[in-house]
């Protein structure tokens, strides 16, 4: 089974995505890989822009329910069944589905994993095997970045960026969520979130080539452009 489920996966992601970066590397000019890992990351966030927006709109609006939900789970605590009716008649009220903000997160996990492992095992020369037929042979992937940076190495500067994009992603979603001024746990863990997370960014990309640290920074800076410009849509 576990073979089964590790060959659909191959084929019916892994093997797309890699043979789309490889088409990006063979037709730009000079065969820039960075540029190819950055086109990439473009082609597959601009796809997801439906489902992102809705995870974003639905998590803004069940934060603003959060003082109404708060006082649902007071008033009936000693009553988990009534309390689970009258939040959910609430969310009916307001149009609200409570999980619109987590499915399309797990629809995009598969892929979002798909191109970590791509733009991390692409490099090597083993896996010019899984190219269609119809996609040019590269012969051996130059990961230069142009010319200056080698992505299949580790990078520190590229690991500071991405942790450092990734703080200011996490500053501009906290900064959106509305103050309640009481110390719960997920106040508490939201505030320190904004600073472990990209602490944990600068270790991890520090560790892997920075063909890894490209994508990660393309993708704050993607979804920084997108909550900005959400911020601003009406609902």
């Amino acid at each position: 089974m576990i073979d089964f489920l590790s060959s659909l996966y191959h084929t019916t992601l892994y093997e797309p995505v890699f043979n789309t970066l490889v088409v990006f590397y063979n037709i730009i000019p000079g065969q820039d890989f960075g540029i190819a890992v950055i086109l990439v990351t473009l082609l597959f966030r601009v796809a997801f822009i439906p489902l992102s927006a809705k995870a974003v709109i639905a998590q803004r609006k069940l934060t603003l329910l959060q003082p109404q939900a708060k006082a649902i789970q007071e008033k009936f605590k000693k009553d988990k069944d009534r309390q689970a009716k009258e939040l959910m008649a609430l969310y009916k009220r307001e149009h609200i589905n409570p999980f619109a903000g987590i499915f399309p997160i797990l629809i995009q996990l598969p892929i979002l994993i798909t191109l970590y492992r791509v733009f991390w095992r692409g490099l090597q020369e083993d896996q010019l095997v899984y190219l269609y037929g119809f996609v040019e042979n590269p012969g051996v992937i130059d990961p230069s970045f142009l010319g200056v940076l080698n992505l299949g190495e580790q990078s520190l500067l590229v690991a500071l960026l991405a942790g450092g994009f990734q703080f200011i992603q996490g500053k501009q979603m906290a900064s959106s969520m509305p103050k309640s001024g009481e110390k719960t746990f997920a106040a508490t863990f939201q505030k320190q979130a904004v600073y472990f997370f990209p602490v944990l960014t600068l270790l991890i990309v520090s560790q892997l080539p920075s063909a890894i640290g490209v994508y990660w920074i393309v993708t704050s800076l993607f979804t920084i452009g997108q909550q900005w410009y959400l911020k601003r849509k009406p609902d």
